[in-house]
């Protein structure tokens, strides 16, 4: 039922992110969120994210790249054009969830974050009750996560392994608009079945 929970079982690629950090692996969801998957592996097979900084991290919530120019301010989809949310009741922005950055509604293109979170603020656990979520997905949150992200950021893959380097990756020193001092790589991305 929640994929993010049973990683084992699902079905779909592994994307292996390369980094000067270190590795990390994240498996895609391409069930839940078939456009955002499409588009992700379009880009990663045309190496458009090989040589990309991670341009925004802000450490204890998230870790952002996917933009050529290295600003926050650029990339576009596989297809040039902005693309709709793809929002699953089934996928969270537990710690570890890759989602995609976006402008606002709609505005899907070519950066995503992964969510370093692991202190999930203790409000949060009550407004989560209130609306209704999952018993399992608020033990999951426990861990950390950004639930206030649910529903505006396209969630479509989970780390599997290297999450101590997303940690890693979150604790650089960063300076002006939170960009790592020393640049952070995403030398390549290959794809496994």
């Amino acid at each position: 039922m929640y994929p993010q929970l049973n990683l084992a079982a699902v079905e779909g690629p592994v994307a292996t992110f390369k980094t000067n950090k270190g590795d990390f692996a994240i498996k895609l969801f391409p069930k839940q969120a078939p456009k955002t998957v499409e588009n992700f592996l379009g880009l990663v097979a045309k190496n458009y994210y090989d040589g990309i900084i991670f341009h925004r991290v802000i450490k204890d919530f998230m870790i952002q790249g996917g933009d050529p120019t290295g600003t926050g301010m650029g990339g576009q989809s596989l297809w040039g054009t902005p693309f709709e949310d793809e929002f699953s009741n089934e996928l969270f922005n537990i710690r570890g969830a890759l989602s995609m950055a976006n402008a606002g509604p709609a505005t899907n293109g070519s950066q995503f974050f992964i969510v370093q979170n692991q202190n999930m603020p203790a409000q949060m656990e009550e407004q989560m009750v209130a609306a209704g979520y999952p018993k399992e997905i608020i033990e999951a949150y426990r861990q950390g996560g950004t639930p206030w992200l649910d529903h505006r950021h396209t969630v479509f893959g989970q780390v599997v392994s290297g999450m101590e380097i997303v940690d890693e990756i979150a604790n650089v020193e960063t300076g002006i608009q939170d960009k790592p001092v020393e640049d952070v790589v995403i030398k390549t991305i290959e794809v496994s079945e």
